[in-house]
């Protein structure tokens, strides 16, 4: 069975499904987006975070390190990936979390461990388990039996994916989850691919393929202001969800912002913040107004 590694959990999430949820990250995408708020979610081995800024030159990174990998400079810690084996030891000693190691193996069982512990407050909001990523669809087998375990338990199950996955695995899915927050990015298939880096016509064609099930389906679209904001953008957004079978979806509609900059620069990357803007006000309304010609219930947020 094919493992994810999880980056994060989140309890008490309020934006991912209903009610009072708690949100897993799987680490692992097939997507590549100019504008991810999660980077660390891109790459599904284990990833090195670095914070300059937190670093205050104790040095124990450097002596404890098993591989000789750490070497101390003036700009503070500075790591030969040739060497580093991130085995975590020296995340694990930092008492400022400076270094920190993005990625972590949990069985079922410990991830049942946590759920269990909230489902009290699942229970008392109507919430429940949101999975995330990342694409957590990548990874079927350990997916499907964690959702399995979590409808023992009658905890509602959401599942965020951007549909670039086989279809099979979609639709294996579909039988045993109680919401899909689909991501649609754009329809234009060439500024897809120029954007994303991959083709998008799987992902429509699972989109439709989903909807046909009668799965309880709410499309997100994260808003760029110059990428997907235009006219032309906002139509083509509506008449491809306002054809999908099955009643009208749910549209999500969720504003680019820059807060992910600092995650980037842990990671040692690059980030052009100033090349992606969010949606003003009046982008907003036009979206909202949009899809609401065509029947669709838009709002701000997801």
């Amino acid at each position: 069975m094919n493992i994810p590694l999880i980056f994060d959990i989140k309890r008490y999430a309020i934006n991912d499904g209903p009610g009072i949820r708690l949100a897993i990250y799987f680490k692992g995408c097939s997507l590549r987006c100019q504008w991810c708020h999660n980077p660390e979610s891109i790459s599904a081995p284990a990833q090195k975070l670095y914070t300059p800024e937190r670093c205050i030159g104790c040095g124990e990174c450097v002596n404890i390190c098993p591989h000789a990998a750490l070497e101390m400079t003036a700009k503070g810690v500075r790591t030969d990936n040739n060497r580093c084996a991130l085995c975590g030891t020296c995340a694990r000693i930092c008492p400022t979390k400076a270094m920190e190691i993005s990625g972590e193996a949990k069985s079922i069982d410990e991830l049942m461990t946590i759920i269990e512990r909230e489902q009290h407050l699942f229970d008392q909001s109507d919430g429940g388990v949101t999975v995330s990523g990342g694409e957590p669809l990548l990874f079927p087998e350990y997916l499907f039996k964690l959702l399995d375990r979590c409808g023992e338990r009658r905890i509602h199950r959401a599942l965020d994916t951007a549909g670039h996955v086989p279809e099979e695995n979609l639709l294996t899915a579909a039988e045993r989850t109680d919401l899909f927050l689909f991501d649609l990015k754009l329809i234009d298939n060439e500024r897809h691919q120029q954007f994303t880096g991959v083709d998008n016509r799987l992902i429509l064609s699972n989109l439709r393929a989903l909807a046909t099930t009668g799965a309880q389906i709410q499309i997100r679209i994260p808003l760029i202001k110059g990428i997907n904001t235009s006219d032309e953008d906002l139509q083509a957004f509506a008449e491809t969800i306002a054809d999908l079978p099955g009643k009208k979806k749910t549209v999500a509609l969720l504003p680019y912002h820059a807060i992910a900059v600092h995650k980037y620069r842990k990671l040692g990357s690059s980030y052009q913040e100033d090349a992606l803007q969010p949606p003003g006000q009046k982008d907003l309304e036009r979206a909202i107004d949009c899809f609401s010609h065509y029947g669709l219930s838009a709002a701000v947020g997801g």
